[in-house]
């Protein structure tokens, strides 16, 4: 019974005969003893074991996500309100909430939570929105596709081993095998520096804000046209975008003039990873690289689907590509923007793998899933722990619930 060939085998053949069984044995039970068809009733009881029969074969999957799902969730919940104490428990009430909201690290998780939110989502949707509408438009793009969706293959922990070792760093005196110090080790404070390092970052940053700045723009739109195409069940979300969009085009702007007022330290390997602030950022290139290929086939999907006869009637009234991009398809895309940029905020509302591998929340890096795991298996603290798992439910739960909306809204 070692053999672990027997003992799948086995599994299998209990699981499917299990299930076999059930669905056989119920439904005997159901037709010939709960309600027979047979005697003055034997129509009503056909109509009854009709209502009751779906309700049986969905019995076991409803039971299963309670077990696996719910339970879960009030045992968290439970476990937040209490204290472990020798031999049990002792109810706490709200003092491991008190205690979490009291500890810096927690606020400094809440910050880069916030902070991956805006940027994660927004690049990776935006990069395979582009990725999509560039591949649709070359003859090998089912190839490059493949290339850019790749990543997806890799497991997260994977993926940041692979940029551990870019932002590697050894003695100024040795070759560098982290690709990030190999190419800054080459610069000396010349005009190439001031081109790659300052000139060329500053137009990236510029670019972006200006794409959020629209996007933002095209978002809040419909709030001052009077065609009657505001939703007031949009609201929030459009002030969420509004407030995002501000706070990302400020943090572009700022960041573009730090890079003309910061003094560089050439001929200085650098731990990449244990700079303020910025090290978070590197962290963000690791879910991007992988979210990017997930955002490019939805949307090179939703790209394919829209009706030729717009575009073409664009054409016909003398509108630019960036035009008919903007302007015909992107408005026709929308919901499944929306669902793509709300899969990947589920995403990163739980990244945990990538903190993990790479600093461990060291550094001004720590995120809340990592927060709560020091709390659980570092320190013990099965009270706060619980706690912070709580919070990142109900982060998640909101973003769910209006992706799950969203989804059926295009079913519809």
């Amino acid at each position: 019974m070692d053999n672990p060939a027997i003992q799948g085998l086995i599994t299998i053949i209990v699981g499917v005969g299990g299930c076999i069984g059930y669905f056989y044995f119920s439904n005997q039970i159901l037709d010939k003893v709960i309600f027979p068809a047979r005697g003055e009733n034997a129509g009503r009881n056909i109509n009854r074991a009709n209502m009751v029969r779906p309700w049986l074969f969905l019995f076991p999957a409803i039971f299963a996500l309670g077990l696996y799902l719910g339970y879960p969730v009030f045992e968290t919940l439970r476990l937040s309100l209490t204290d472990r104490v020798p031999g049990g428990y002792e109810w706490a009430g709200l003092s491991n909430y008190s205690q979490m909201f009291s500890e810096p690290k927690f606020w400094e998780a809440i910050r880069n939570n916030m902070l991956w939110l805006i940027i994660v989502p927004a690049v990776s949707t935006g990069f395979g929105l582009l990725a999509a509408q560039l591949t649709d438009r070359i003859s090998w793009g089912n190839v490059a596709k493949s290339l850019i969706f790749m990543p997806m293959a890799i497991s997260l922990v994977g993926a940041s081993v692979i940029f551990k070792l870019i932002y590697d760093a050894r003695p100024a005196d040795t070759a560098q095998i982290g690709v990030m110090n190999a190419v800054w080790m080459q610069f000396e404070g010349g005009i190439g520096s001031i081109l790659f390092l300052q000139l060329l970052p500053s137009l990236i940053l510029l670019c972006f804000a200006t794409f959020v700045a629209y996007f933002g723009y095209v978002f809040l739109r419909p709030m001052w046209q009077r065609d009657g195409g505001h939703s007031a069940a949009l609201l929030p979300l459009r002030i969420l975008v509004a407030v995002a969009a501000v706070l990302l085009v400020w943090e572009c702007a700022s960041s573009a003039l730090g890079l003309w007022t910061a003094s560089f330290p050439y001929g200085e390997p650098q731990q990449w990873l244990t700079i303020p602030f910025w090290n978070s950022f590197l962290l963000m290139v690791v879910l991007i690289w992988i979210q990017t290929g997930f955002a490019m086939v939805i949307l090179s999907a939703a790209l394919r689907g829209i009706p030729e006869e717009t575009v073409e009637a664009a054409i016909v009234d003398g509108a630019n590509p960036f035009q008919i991009f903007f302007k015909i398809k992107v408005p026709q895309i929308i919901g499944t923007i929306v669902v793509v940029w709300t899969t990947i905020t589920l995403t990163v509302l739980k990244v945990f793998d990538i903190v993990f591998a790479m600093t461990n929340g060291q550094w001004e890096t720590q995120v809340l899933a990592n927060y709560m795991y020091d709390k659980l298996f570092r320190a013990n603290d099965w009270g706060v722990g619980s706690a912070s798992a709580i919070i990142i439910m109900l982060m998640v739960m909101p973003i769910l619930v209006w992706n799950v909306y969203n989804v059926r809204k295009e079913m519809r």
